[in-house]
């Protein structure tokens, strides 16, 4: 039987005399971004999401920070995801504007990092006719998000947004992109408010690790006579970082970080063994290789983690392994306790059990690994030569910030290459969420980005970005952000004129035949950044890297480009090279 118009349009004034009120799909999205508490957005607008543009013009709750490059609307909210724990949100337009974001978002998913990337598309009618600035959203983007929806109904809008924050933020967290035709974003419909739940039968991740499992792995890890707590980026991404101390010190026991883990234990503490994997220590390697009890905590065994898994698999140990994802447990390696569960939950059910047991580990035993540990220590695996003259060493440039900047509260972002892997071996991470780097795609250009939407987020610290002459120039374009939003980064650049890594490697690998790795015509810098309305400093001797890192730190208000003539000639040691056991360690350039 049909509704009559008169009907619907008793039931309309019905509806809107609940307190219901007739939106368009814009509108509603900025009421359920408002509810969800979002305080900050990145995008850049275009013709498929002006309907949702118009309707931020309306409201003063979010700020828009208009970026110069959709990528860097992605890494900037993805930054700030990093450092608050909150998802991060960003909006595109259609077409090229999606497929600019592909590289933000599919850095967000290998580091499981929460986000919701809203992008507009062509009116519902337009879809698969190659409309203008068309693309296949959903199809583009379905390997490197945890979910996406495509919106056919204005009045799926708010039930859609709650289930994308809901799924980015639950479980392994992830982006979600939220495809709006832009009619869907016009239309209207009755909103009677933003959903208090969700409910959805095929997600429901499980939170709670399994008593049972986790008595097992009381009585094994007690039982160790060479224990090992190795750790990565769940331990940050489920808040986890107390739990995880308050469990190293009851035990006493040794424990490293991945490089997305770095923060979790305090480096500054004696029990911990430094960063591990490619570029990891001595110590934090071999203790690896030769524990017999392994307890991995929020980590995935990658490859750069554990190299060669035929080399790792030749010595026993037995293996405990916490993680949120079912898939990620025993994937590269067989593990023989799998716990399912959020890590904050089954550390804290875990430190429980131990402290009611009355157990104890193994003093005598765990008394002969630390002095294993302590021969391996004596090795000094990152101690560096200054060198002769007055040449800058990389090294050199991140201790003295290190040094400078340990007592405040500071936040340093990366770029992906040499730089990276020195920022994190030499700068001493005490607290979480203070490192920001891409460790999973590793993406160049993420760090300007990254610190910007930082400094939007914590404005009253300190936010370095750590980069190479290389990377930075990848999205440099947001210098122009950073001055109309007032977000005063300092930039270390160590410019070496080289893509440093690839250069290693071809020294390394290929015999120094330095393939298109030299950077052959570089902008100046300091002439650069004061044309984007900064201060560019040009710093070539080592003398003058404290006085420098010092001036730029006075310049609380400006951004600061600091670029740092560094050796050409340096590498990154400890070095396992691709395909290598964990223990198969490059030390130095002897080494070689």
């Amino acid at each position: 039987m049909e509704i009559t118009k008169a009907e619907i349009a008793s039931a309309t004034a019905a509806s809107l005399a609940s307190g219901a009120q007739d939106l368009r799909g814009a509108e509603i999205l900025v009421k359920c971004l408002q509810a969800e508490g979002v305080k900050y957005i990145w995008g850049y607008p275009g013709g498929a999401v002006l309907h949702i543009y118009d309707a931020f013009y309306k409201q003063d709750t979010i700020q828009h920070v208009l970026v110069r490059h959709e990528q860097a609307a992605v890494h900037a909210a993805d930054g700030y995801a990093r450092a608050t724990g909150d998802v991060g949100v960003a909006l595109v337009t259609s077409g090229p504007g999606l497929t600019n974001a592909v590289t933000g978002i599919a850095t967000a998913y290998m580091d499981s990092i929460p986000m919701v990337i809203i992008s507009g598309q062509v009116p519902t009618a337009a879809i698969g006719l190659d409309a203008f600035q068309e693309c296949d959203t959903v199809g583009i983007t379905r390997p490197i998000v945890k979910h996406n929806f495509l919106v056919k109904d204005v009045r799926d809008m708010a039930a859609t947004m709650k289930k994308a924050f809901h799924i980015a933020r639950t479980g392994r967290p992830g982006p979600v992109v939220v495809d709006v035709p832009k009619d869907v974003s016009f239309n209207k419909t009755l909103f009677a408010g933003y959903p208090k739940t969700v409910e959805m039968r095929s997600y429901n991740p499980v939170r709670k690790g399994h008593a049972g499992q986790i008595r097992k792995a009381l009585h094994l890890l007690l039982a160790a006579k060479r224990p090992y707590i190795y750790t990565g980026g769940g331990v940050l991404l489920s808040n986890a970082s107390q739990e995880l101390r308050t469990l190293v010190d009851m035990l006493g026991y040794p424990c490293t970080n991945t490089l997305m883990g770095l923060g979790a234990y305090p480096a500054s503490d004696r029990k911990f063994l430094g960063m591990l994997g490619m570029h990891g220590t001595l110590e934090a390697n071999n203790a690896m290789q030769n524990c017999d009890v392994l307890l991995a905590v929020g980590a995935r065994f990658d490859d750069r983690v554990i190299g060669n898994t035929k080399h790792f698999a030749q010595n026993e140990r037995k293996i405990i392994h916490i993680d949120i994802d079912p898939s990620s447990i025993s994937k590269r390696v067989k593990v023989d306790i799998p716990i399912v569960g959020d890590v904050k939950d089954v550390l804290t059910e875990l430190i429980a059990m131990i402290r009611e047991s009355g157990l104890k580990p193994d003093a005598d035993a765990l008394g002969g690994w630390w002095s294993t540990i302590e021969e391996w220590r004596k090795r000094d695996c990152m101690k560096y030569s200054l060198g002769s003259g007055d040449v800058i060493k990389p090294q050199y440039v991140v201790e003295t910030l290190w040094n400078m900047t340990k007592d405040a509260d500071t936040y340093i972002t990366s770029d992906v290459g040499q730089h990276q892997m020195w920022a994190a071996q030499y700068y001493k991470f005490d607290e979480p969420r203070r490192w920001i780097n891409s460790g999973g795609l590793g993406t160049m250009g993420v760090g300007i980005p990254y610190a910007m939407g930082i400094k939007l987020a914590r404005p009253d610290s300190e936010v370095y970005c750590v980069t190479g002459e290389g990377s930075v120039q990848m999205c440099i374009q947001e210098l122009s952000t950073c001055l109309q939003y007032k977000t005063p980064i300092k930039i270390v650049s160590l410019n070496n004129r080289y893509l440093g890594m690839v250069r290693q490697w071809q020294e390394i690998d290929y015999e120094g035949r330095y393939s298109h790795s030299y950077m052959d015509a570089l902008p100046d810098f300091v002439k650069l950044a004061e044309a984007y309305g900064h201060v560019g400093m040009l710093i070539e001797h080592a003398r003058d890297v404290e006085p420098a890192l010092r001036e730029a730190r006075k310049l609380k208000d400006r951004t600061v480009f600091m670029d740092f003539r560094t050796d050409p000639t340096e590498n990154v040691f400890p070095m396992v090279k691709a395909g290598k056991g964990i223990t198969e360690m490059l030390l130095g350039s002897e080494d070689l």
